[in-house]
């Protein structure tokens, strides 16, 4: 497998792999806006022919450091990406308890986004 390359696609909200001329994997995310501004991880997807590669875990790496070098939080909703906050706590600060709800009422208020 060649190298891979991550990109932020902010307008779509993915944090794509890309690897061998194509999209391997991805984030889905939104940037909230309302409590306080934060990157919001929804989903993480790796494409099955290039799992255990540790491409979820290079797109998860990437999304705390661009949250960091923009100075905002991350405040996780994927279950990936939870986990992975969990085993890296010196990449990945927890997530104010506040946050996290008005993550989720976004998230709640606008079902169809993903």
């Amino acid at each position: 497998m060649s190298e891979t390359q991550i990109r932020d696609d902010r307008a779509a909200g993915r944090l794509e792999a890309l690897g061998e001329g194509e999209v391997v994997g991805h984030i889905e995310y939104f940037v909230l806006n309302s409590l306080a501004r934060a990157l919001v991880p929804v989903h993480t997807i790796v494409e099955p022919a290039h799992e255990g590669k540790g491409i979820a875990g290079s797109l998860t790496r990437e999304l705390y450091g661009l949250a960091e070098r923009e100075g905002i939080p991350v405040a996780p909703l994927c279950p990936y990406v939870v986990k992975w906050a969990e085993r890296h706590p010196e990449e990945a600060p927890p997530a104010d308890p506040e946050l996290l709800r008005a993550a989720k009422q976004w998230l709640a208020a606008h079902p169809g986004r993903f």
